[in-house]
């Protein structure tokens, strides 16, 4: 069972947030939670942009239902900073939150409080994990089926852990994908060697047995699983199978890296959350879990003795 207490949703009142205060609600209700929904005031933003007003108690009301205040305790709060993501950071450490719930655009760049273009930062440097969805819909998604990216580093095992965990509590199943990024570089360093395939060509087979042997050595409910190998960029073999098994929410591990060449999952979260077609749920290699304990990597069990 996930030990979810309070819940942060930032509203910047576009639809993707609006989704994501039903998605935060809906999780609320599920966990017994306080949800906390905050405005972030942007100094010097565009003049168009929602004010806090906006935000008052009648109209959130009006958005979640009338029953709202005898099913889950609401706290709403503006705050002011320089940007979005700062703001919902700072906000989310100084009340422990344990889960973010934000809506994103899937763009960037966007001079104004659009939490599409706030949702990389705050994956990358908020305390505690991020759900991020993108949607226009009214109502909670259902999350039948999961996928978890995995590296075989032990961060990815910690995000394993809470799959399992959310897949017994959903009644959903565990896709679980590792991508073989086959790329040799520089090509001088070898005449002959061009491919991972070329050094290893049953990769793909070995891949797959470790996936299972990866699967079974980690912690959880017994929950059912298949598993996947596949060949090219990360991030985007991530988004596309994803896309083309119908998942409904991807569990991955962040380490708060960015600019890392190699398949870190730091930096491979960011794209994914910015193309991913279903919720993302990002966790971090440091702090609190979503499972009452301190997020730590479970340590390799020792090898016995010959």
């Amino acid at each position: 069972m996930l030990t979810i207490k309070r819940i942060l949703v930032p509203r910047d009142f576009s639809a993707c947030s609006e989704y994501a205060l039903m998605q935060g609600l809906d999780l609320a209700q599920r966990h017994g939670a306080e949800l906390h929904v905050l405005y972030a005031e942007v100094l010097y933003a565009d003049a168009y942009a929602p004010t806090p007003r906006q935000a008052s108690d009648a109209a959130l009301r009006g958005r979640l239902g009338e029953s709202l205040g005898d099913a889950v305790p609401v706290r709403r709060a503006v705050v002011r900073d320089v940007a979005a993501a700062p703001a919902i950071v700072s906000y989310a450490a100084e009340h422990e939150i344990d889960l973010i719930v934000m809506g994103t655009h899937g763009r960037r760049g966007v001079p104004r409080l659009l939490l599409g273009s706030t949702a990389e930062e705050v994956v990358r440097t908020a305390p505690c994990p991020v759900l991020t969805v993108r949607g226009k819909g009214g109502e909670a998604m259902p999350f039948g089926s999961i996928l978890v990216p995995v590296d075989f580093s032990e961060h990815a095992r910690m995000a394993l852990r809470h799959a399992r965990v959310l897949a017994a509590t959903l009644g959903a199943r565990l896709d679980l994908l590792h991508v073989v990024e086959d790329q040799l570089h520089p090509a001088f360093y070898s005449f002959t060697v061009h491919s991972l395939y070329d050094l290893r060509p049953d990769i793909d087979e070995r891949a797959q047995e470790e996936l299972e042997a990866f699967f079974e050595a980690t912690d959880g409910p017994d929950v059912d699983a298949a598993f996947h190998v596949r060949r090219g960029h990360a991030a985007r073999e991530i988004v596309a199978f994803a896309g083309e098994a119908h998942d409904r929410l991807i569990v991955m591990a962040t380490h708060g890296l960015r600019g890392l060449d190699h398949f870190l999952m730091g930096s491979v979260a960011e794209r994914v959350v910015r193309r991913a077609p279903c919720p993302v749920l990002t966790l971090k290699s440091f702090g609190t879990s979503l499972l009452g304990e301190p997020l730590r990597a479970r340590a390799p069990e020792a090898a016995p003795a010959s």
